[in-house]
């Protein structure tokens, strides 16, 4: 299988928890530390942390210390590597369906 199928399906698997997803929504304003995606969530420290291994694990989310705290951020080069597949599945909405 071609690995940019499997890259996808790690990251389509990291986005199947809503939780996940909407960090990623405001990881889009920016980067942001953990305290602060801690303020928008009713989870504990170690929820988060795992939360967040597994975006990065992705490949779609990094972080990077700054002193004590860690600030996570969106990966662009790993979204935009998925915009041509997406784009396509977009497109074929539009193609008539099989019968």
């Amino acid at each position: 299988m071609e690995e940019k199928y499997i890259t996808m399906a790690k990251i389509f698997k990291a986005l199947s928890d809503p939780k996940r997803v909407q960090i990623l929504d405001i990881l889009s304003e920016g980067e942001v530390c953990a305290c602060i995606l801690l303020e928008h969530f009713h989870i504990s420290q170690p929820t988060l942390s795992h939360d967040m291994k597994v975006l990065i694990e992705s490949g779609i989310v990094n972080s990077r210390r700054d002193g004590q705290r860690t600030l996570y951020f969106l990966n662009m080069d790993s979204l935009k590597k998925m915009q041509p597949v997406m784009k396509r599945m977009l497109q074929s909405e539009e193609k008539p369906q099989a019968e």
